[in-house]
């Protein structure tokens, strides 16, 4: 970075400094128009290292005096299961984290962090890999039947099954269990910062850590866009739960396991019995699948969510949990690529406002993805409405009275997707937005025109979503390092990761 690029507009950090101040992310609600919306941004996957320290310590601290800087309110990161307790059972390593917790105060902004309770790897953006806890995986080794499963016997390592959530399948612990105890040694190494730099508690629920089932897993081409997706309903835990629910309704052939005529990952909603127009799912008994299995990952959801506000119930953190924006197949009645992930969401259903009075019922922000994404810039053929499923979930949390926050679900640097984001964080139809998540910080956020966006960006958000010029390419003051002069020097790299 040059010594130019690294000047700083401090009339414009001080003008701003004030309303920045009086951003908290998320103690307020924000559902009036023209409120203040804090943006925050997320690091790298690969943040904390292997070693579990900070990775690239000096860069960090550049890119985030550079964020601060831009008036972004704060940074998200991951707290990976798998790096915290890969040394064993109730064996926690939290000192990376501690360490940059204090990186993120001394530049005064705010922390969301991230119980991470899945792999990193396999799915879209994912540039490192993380499995779970060693200990885990030798467990899952001796019985596989612990993680998903698709009808072909596909076993998927990313998460826990929700099938065995109250069975001690990990050395005398639930999985419930661990994932509690996972929280409460984080809720007391970082006692002295909850509420104050922590702010934000989000709850991993499932793969990607979205309360979903990996339905279209990405790795080793399993599933492809648009693809529908697949059940993940095949391991002994949650047959068993099917099986014994449609025996309670004395429908014992209905329990022997998911439509037959669902089709594979890879195709189309109308190349199946199940998902076409008229299909299967809209039978008595795709009614009763359906229901089953998206209310099996709704007691999912409960149970971790009130274990988290047991945890974290006291602190001043918010508690957040993330849903899928699944929006491909959106316009097909049956919508058929929800289905598989779980949200039973039809045309003739909304499969929203559960989960959104699930999240409410424990004082929950509902976290959404695909905020950036437009109607016009997905393939026909797909079938897309990101804009209409944005629409339906803004108006499912209005209704449960829960607060919306959201991310982009893609890499995006362009002014376009910061606009669509500043259309959708108003409140014109349902929610507005109580904080917005930018995924995610590397080197190209800092470059030229993807900075300059991000700045006006920012700036347009804490005035309450006025309008960004999709075209704006005009320059401003504030760059990359905007560190003071005398700082340049000191910091010797520059603000990249």
């Amino acid at each position: 970075m040059s010594t130019q690029e690294g000047k700083i507009s401090i009339s414009l950090e001080e003008r701003n400094t004030e309303k920045r101040e009086k951003l908290h992310g998320l103690t307020i609600s924000h559902n009036e128009n023209n409120s203040e919306v804090p943006v925050f941004v997320m690091l790298p996957l690969d943040t904390i290292t292997l070693c579990g320290k900070v990775n690239k310590p000096r860069a960090m601290n550049t890119s985030l005096m550079a964020l601060k800087s831009a008036g972004v309110e704060g940074v998200m990161v991951d707290a990976w299961w798998g790096l915290v307790e890969k040394d064993g059972p109730l064996k926690y390593n939290w000192e990376g984290y501690a360490e940059l917790v204090q990186m993120v105060e001394k530049h005064g902004l705010k922390l969301q962090v991230v119980m991470s309770f899945h792999q990193c790897g396999g799915n879209v953006g994912d540039s490192c890999s993380i499995p779970l806890p060693p200990w885990v995986l030798e467990e899952i080794s001796k019985n596989p039947e612990l993680v998903y499963t698709d009808r072909s016997g596909r076993r998927n390592p990313e998460y826990i099954s929700l099938g065995c959530d109250s069975i001690p399948v990990l050395r005398g612990r639930t999985p419930i269990q661990a994932y509690t105890d996972y929280m409460r040694s984080f809720r007391e190494r970082f006692a002295d910062y909850l509420g104050r730099v922590i702010v934000e508690i989000q709850v991993g629920m499932g793969p990607c850590g979205e309360l979903r089932y990996p339905a279209y897993p990405e790795s080793n081409g399993t599933w492809k866009f648009p693809g529908i997706g697949e059940f993940q309903c095949y391991d002994k835990y949650m047959r068993a739960s099917l099986k014994a629910a449609a025996e309670a309704i004395g429908k014992k052939e209905w329990g022997k396991g998911g439509p037959h005529d669902s089709g594979h990952y890879k195709q189309f909603p109308e190349e199946t019995g199940f998902f076409r127009r008229d299909g299967t799912w809209n039978t008595d008994y795709g009614q009763f699948f359906l229901e089953w299995y998206s209310g099996k990952l709704l007691e999912h959801g409960d149970r971790i969510l009130a274990a988290a506000q047991g945890t974290f119930h006291g602190t001043e953190a918010k508690l957040s949990g993330k849903i899928a924006g699944i929006h491909w197949h959106y316009r097909a009645r049956s919508h058929a690529a929800e289905l598989p992930a779980g949200y039973y969401n039809t045309r003739y259903r909304d499969g929203y406002l559960p989960i959104a009075q699930m999240f409410g019922k424990h004082g929950v922000v509902f976290n959404f993805t695909c905020m950036e994404m437009r109607d016009g810039e997905q393939p026909e053929y797909a079938n897309c409405s990101p804009e209409e499923l944005v629409r339906q979930v803004k108006m499912a949390t209005k209704t449960a009275r829960v607060d919306l926050a959201g991310e982009n679900a893609l890499e995006r640097y362009d002014a376009g997707a910061y606009a669509q984001v500043l259309a959708t964080s108003r409140s014109d139809s349902g929610n507005g937005l109580s904080a917005f998540t930018y995924l995610r910080m590397n080197k190209r956020l800092f470059e030229g025109d993807n900075w300059r966006h991000l700045v006006e960006f920012v700036k347009s958000m804490s005035e309450g979503g006025r309008k960004i010029s999709e075209c704006d390419s005009r320059r401003t003051d504030l760059y990359v390092g905007f560190i003071r002069e005398k700082n340049v020097e000191k910091m010797g790299e520059p603000a990249l990761v």
